[in-house]
């Protein structure tokens, strides 16, 4: 049985190391793509502090997102890739940091509550599969460090998914 434990860590780099040993622990074993982006989103949700939603959009075409697993309010179904900033991670196929979604063009709102944002490509043999998305109810909540750190967690979940 899996159980989290507490990162006590003062350094944004330590404690994203913490939790991708934890998601590697998490994942060990197991290839199911929804249970691991289910579990994935859980420990993302459970560690992050300050986050009101943390999951999974999966690219169904070569134009749409589909809602994965996630934790927080209820969401967006579909996205348009080129739409929103889940879309444009897509378009673009890079990471995207959003300091103020207000000021995002485009922005999709799914929680009114949201200020900041962060969207990570999910790459796996020259393709993109999907984003991990994270949303947090104040802005500038994401930085370098995180985007880094949240990176190193996607490679881990493609690892063992695919």
């Amino acid at each position: 049985m899996f159980q989290t434990a507490t990162i006590n860590s003062a350094s944004k780099v330590d404690f994203y190391a913490e939790l991708c040993q934890q998601l590697k622990g998490l994942l060990h074993g197991e290839s199911d793509t929804i249970a691991n982006a289910a579990n994935t989103a859980a420990l993302m949700f459970e560690m992050m502090p300050d986050l009101n939603w943390a999951g999974f959009y999966f690219l169904k075409s070569d134009s749409e997102l589909v809602l994965g697993p996630f934790q927080g309010r209820a969401a967006c179904v579909r996205i348009a890739v080129g739409r929103g900033v889940c879309g444009t991670a897509v378009e673009q196929g890079a990471s995207i940091l959003v300091e103020d979604v207000h000021t995002f063009p485009g922005h999709i709102a799914c929680d009114a509550a949201s200020r900041s944002e962060l969207v990570v490509p999910l790459h796996h043999d020259g393709k993109i599969l999907g984003v991990i998305d994270l949303d947090s109810p104040t802005a500038s909540r994401f930085d370098a460090e995180d985007q880094a750190g949240v990176e190193a967690l996607a490679r881990i979940f493609v690892e063992a998914s695919y």
